[in-house]
C-alpha cells in the first residue's frame, strides 16, 4: 500500500481526508501504542488527528501502527529456543548431553541410567546426528509461553523515542518522493527502484523530473511514462536496452539475465525508433553494443527489427551484436593506448569521457612519468565541470586512501557480494594527491548551495556521505557502508528472522570475537552458546511460520576488541529465496527486563536479500577508552551450498571487516565543513533548541519544532546533498 511505504520511508503521515469529529481521545491512545514500539506523534500530528471523527483517527492509527512496527521487525512473533534467554542457558555440550539422554528415554520408554562421561564420548567421538533429537532446535514451548515467562520492559532513558511527524496530502506526500527518488544523483536500491516504479504510474499527471542522473531510475521512469503513451528520454543505446528490460519486469541493471516479453507492435516500433534516434547524428554510441551483446541478440528476436527497413539506423544496432558490422569502443582505443605505453594518448581519448577519464585517473597516474602527470591533472582541469558531483566524490575519497596500501582490497559488486585480495599497488606520490584533491575541493565548493542559516546534528557527522545505496538494504536506521555510531548503552542484543518458502531453512546467528589487530579471540554460535559476556538465544533450524535467534552481549564483560555479527545459511534457501529475513540490534540496559525482543530498544533493522550466503550487516569496535562503535558493512560472502559456520569463515570475514573499518571514507563531516564555510551561520543542533527563522537542517531524523519553512536533510534525504 503506498501510503505504508510513504510513512515508513518519510516517517511522515500523509494528512487524512475524512469527516471532521473529535478524535483526540482516540489520537492519544494512538500515541501510546507508538511509544511501546520506539515512536511518536508529533504535537502536529497528534493536533491534525485530534480534529478528526474517531473512526477515521482509528482506521489511519491501525495503517500507521502496522507500518512502523514492519519497519522495525516488530510485525513477527520473536520466539526463542531457551525460554528465560538471557537467563539459564546451559553449556553447551551439557545441553546436547540432555537432549541425547532425552532422546534415549523416550526410546526406551524407562529411565535412563547411562552415566553422562558416556553421552560425552558418544557426542564428542563417533557423533551424533543433532537435528534427530527432539528436543534440540525446535521450539518446546509456545509465544504465549515465552510471553508469561518474561516481566515488562523496564523502561530506559536510552531507550530509542523517533518522532512520526504530519505530511500533506497523500498525493502531494507521493509526488515528493517521486521527484526525490527520481532526481537522486546516486543508484538507487532494489526496493527505491521498486517504489520509484509504483510512483512513477500514479504522479503520471503530476510534475515530472527535469532530470534523472541514475541510468537505472531513468529505465523504471521511461516505462512508466511509455506505458501510459507518454514520450521517453534516451541518450544512449543501453538506456533502450534498459528500458526494454523495464517493460519485461527485469534487471535495469542489466547484471542480470531478462526474459524480454513479446512486445505488441506499437513499444516495438517506438524502442526501435528510439534506438535510431539515439545513433543518428553520432554513429559512435553503436560502441555500447558490444558491451551487452547476447542481451541484444535476444532482444532483437522480441523487435523484429527486419520488419522495419525504414529505421536504418536501428538496424545498424543489431548488426553490430551479430557481428556483422565492427565498432571499436572507446574503452578499447584506451587499451591500445596503454599497451603503447602512450599515457598521453589515453588521456586525449577519455578526455572525450569525463566520466570514464576520472574513473582511470588512479591508472593513469600510476602509469604516468612525470610529464605525464602534468598533461593528466590539466585533463582534470578543463573537463571537471562536465563531471557528476557523484563521480567527484567518489574519485576524492579513493585517492584519499592511495597514498599507502590498504590492509585488504575489499570489492563490492552490484549485490553487495563482497571479496578482498591484497592490495598490491604502488601507492600514489602524496604531491600529486594532494593536487588533485584540490583541484576536486575547489571544484565542489563551487557546486555546492550557500544557505542563509545552517543547523547541523552532530550525529551525521560520522556517517560517510552516501555515494550509491545499491548495495544498501531496506529497513530502518540504515546508514551508507562505512558510517561509524557510537552505542549509548551497556548491552547490545543482535537478532535475526526469517521465514522459509518451501524448504526447511536453518540459518545461523553468529559472532565472531577478535582482540588487537584483528586477531581471533573466540565466537558465539549454535556450537557455542556462551562466551565472554556473550549468551546465545539457541539454535532454529526449521521456520515454516517464521524463526528467531538472539545473541546478548554485556559489554562491560566483552574482552573482545572487534565484534562481527554474522548471519549464516547452514541449510535450505537463500536470503533471496526466503519469503522474509531480516537482520537487526538493540541496544539495552544489563538489568533491563522484558521480552527477548523489544521493539522500543531496536536501533537498526536491515532486510537481509544478498545473493551470498553469509551476511555481514556491521561491526562493533572498542576504542582505546572503552567506548564502542558501530560501522556500518552490508556485505555478503558467497559461502557454500551447505554447512556455512563461523568457524570455517573466520579468515574471509575478518579480512573484509578489516578492509571496511580501517579505510578512511569521505564522511559527512567533509560536506557539512564546506557548506558550512558557504552559509550565513551555522549552529550546531540541541534537542530542545528554539529558532526564530526558517533553517536548512541536516541530521539523522527530522526534530519536532523546526520553525515553519525549514528545509530538512534527514538520514532518507542526505543524499540529495550531493552536488549535480
Amino acid at each position: 500500500m503506498l501510503e505504508t511505504r510513504i510513512v515508513q520511508k518519510t516517517l511522515r503521515v500523509p494528512m487524512a481526508a475524512g469527516p471532521e469529529g473529535d478524535g483526540g481521545t482516540v489520537a492519544r491512545q494512538l500515541d501510546a501504542a507508538l511509544l511501546n514500539v520506539g515512536f511518536k506523534a508529533s504535537g502536529e500530528l497528534l493536533d491534525h488527528l485530534s480534529r478528526l471523527d474517531a473512526g477515521a483517527v482509528m482506521d489511519l492509527g491501525v495503517r500507521v501502527l502496522a507500518a512502523v512496527r514492519e519497519l522495525v521487525g516488530d510485525h513477527v512473533e520473536h520466539n526463542v529456543y531457551f525460554r528465560d534467554f538471557p537467563a539459564n542457558v546451559p553449556d553447551t555440550v551439557e545441553f546436547w548431553v540432555r537432549c541425547l539422554r532425552e532422546a534415549i528415554v523416550r526410546a526406551t520408554g524407562s529411565g535412563d541410567e547411562t552415566p553422562d562421561d558416556v553421552l560425552r564420548e558418544l557426542l564428542t567421538g563417533r557423533g551424533v546426528d543433532l537435528l534427530t533429537l527432539p528436543a534440540y532446535s525446535r521450539y518446546q514451548h509456545t509465544y504465549a509461553e515465552l510471553l508469561a515467562a518474561h516481566d515488562e520492559l523496564i523502561p530506559s532513558v536510552k531507550d530509542r523515542l523517533t518522532v512520526v511527524h504530519l505530511g500533506r496530502s497523500l498525493r502531494e506526500e507521493a509526488q515528493d518522493l517521486y521527484l526525490s527518488l527520481a532526481g537522486s544523483p546516486i543508484p538507487l536500491g532494489d526496493a527505491d527502484l521498486e517504489l520509484l516504479g509504483e510512483l512513477a504510474a500514479v504522479c503520471l499527471d503530476g510534475e515530472q523530473p527535469e532530470t534523472i542522473p541514475s541510468r537505472e531510475s531513468l529505465a523504471v521512469v521511461n516505462g512508466a511514462w511509455l506505458t501510459a503513451g507518454r514520450p521517453v528520454r534516451v541518450d544512449t543505446v543501453t538506456d533502450v536496452l534498459r528500458l526494454a528490460c523495464a517493460l519485461s519486469g527485469g534487471d535495469v541493471s542489466l547484471t542480470e539475465p531478462t526474459r524480454f516479453r513479446s512486445f505488441p507492435r506499437r513499444l516495438r516500433r517506438t524502442l526501435l525508433a528510439a534506438l535510431g534516434e539515439v545513433v543518428r547524428d553520432n554513429s559512435a554510441k553503436l560502441a555500447d553494443v558490444g558491451r551487452h551483446r547476447e542481451m541484444w541478440k535476444r532482444l532483437g528476436e522480441r523487435l523484429h527489427p527486419h520488419e522495419y527497413p525504414d529505421l536504418t539506423e536501428a538496424l545498424d544496432v543489431f548488426a553490430v551484436a551479430r557481428g556483422e558490422r565492427t565498432v571499436r569502443s572507446l574503452a578499447g582505443r584506451v587499451e591500445l593506448a596503454f599497451a603503447d605505453a602512450r599515457v598521453d594518448d589515453a588521456v586525449s581519448v577519455l578526455a572525450t569521457a569525463p566520466g570514464m577519464l576520472f574513473r582511470s585517473l588512479d591508472r593513469l597516474l600510476r602509469a604516468a612519468t612525470p610529464a605525464e602527470v602534468e598533461t593528466v591533472l590539466a585533463a582534470v582541469r578543463e573537463t571537471i565541470g562536465r563531471v557528476s558531483g557523484r563521480v567527484i566524490l567518489g574519485v576524492r575519497e579513493h585517492v584519499a586512501n592511495r597514498t599507502a596500501p590498504d590492509a585488504a582490497r575489499v570489492f563490492v559488486n552490484r549485490e553487495a557480494r563482497a571479496w578482498a585480495r591484497p592490495d598490491d599497488r604502488p601507492p600514489l606520490p602524496e604531491p600529486v594527491v594532494r593536487r588533485l584533491t584540490a583541484i576536486l575541493d575547489e571544484e565542489l565548493v563551487r557546486r555546492l548551495p550557500a544557505w542563509d542559516r545552517l543547523v547541523v546534528d552532530p550525529a551525521v557527522l560520522d556517517l560517510t556521505v552516501p555515494l550509491s545505496a545499491k548495495t544498501a538494504p531496506n529497513g530502518f536506521g540504515v546508514v551508507p557502508r562505512g558510517s561509524v555510531v557510537p552505542v549509548d548503552g551497556e548491552a547490545l542484543r543482535f537478532f535475526v528472522h526469517w521465514r522459509q518458502t518451501r524448504r526447511t531453512t536453518d540459518f545461523d546467528l553468529s559472532v565472531l570475537l577478535l582482540a588487537d589487530g584483528f586477531a581471533p579471540a573466540g565466537q558465539v554460535s549454535w556450537t557455542r552458546l556462551r562466551g565472554s559476556g556473550v549468551v546465545h538465544s539457541g539454535d532454529v533450524v526449521d521456520a515454516p511460520t517464521g524463526a528467531s535467534e538472539f545473541i546478548d552481549l554485556n559489554l562491560a564483560d566483552v574482552t573482545a576488541r572487534y565484534v562481527l555479527p554474522q548471519v549464516n545459511v547452514y541449510s535450505g534457501e537463500g536470503f533471496l529465496a526466503v519469503a522474509e529475513s531480516f537482520f537487526g540490534f538493540m541496544v539495552r540496559s544489563p538489568d533491563q527486563a522484558g521480552r527477548p525482543f523489544e521493539p522500543r530498544t531496536v536501533r537498526m533493522k536491515s532486510d537481509l536479500r544478498g545473493t551470498g550466503r553469509i551476511a555481514l550487516p556491521v561491526a562493533f569496535a572498542r576504542d582505546d577508552d572503552g567506548r564502542w562503535w558501530a560501522h556500518w558493512l552490508h556485505l555478503y560472502l558467497r559461502g557454500t551450498d551447505w554447512g556455512n559456520q563461523v568457524e570455517t569463515n573466520r579468515v574471509s570475514t575478518t579480512t573484509l571487516a578489516r578492509g571496511v573499518l580501517e579505510r578512511r571514507y569521505l564522511r559527512m563531516s567533509y560536506l557539512v565543513d564546506r557548506l558550512a564555510a558557504k552559509a550565513g551561520a551555522t549552529t550546531p543542533y540541541e534537542p530542545g533548541m528554539e529558532l526564530d527563522g526558517p533553517v536548512t537542517f541536516i541530521g539523522l531524523d527530522r526534530p519536532e519544532g523546526l520553525p515553519a519553512g525549514s528545509e530538512v536533510y534527514a538520514l532518507d534525504r542526505l543524499n540529495e546533498l550531493i552536488p549535480e
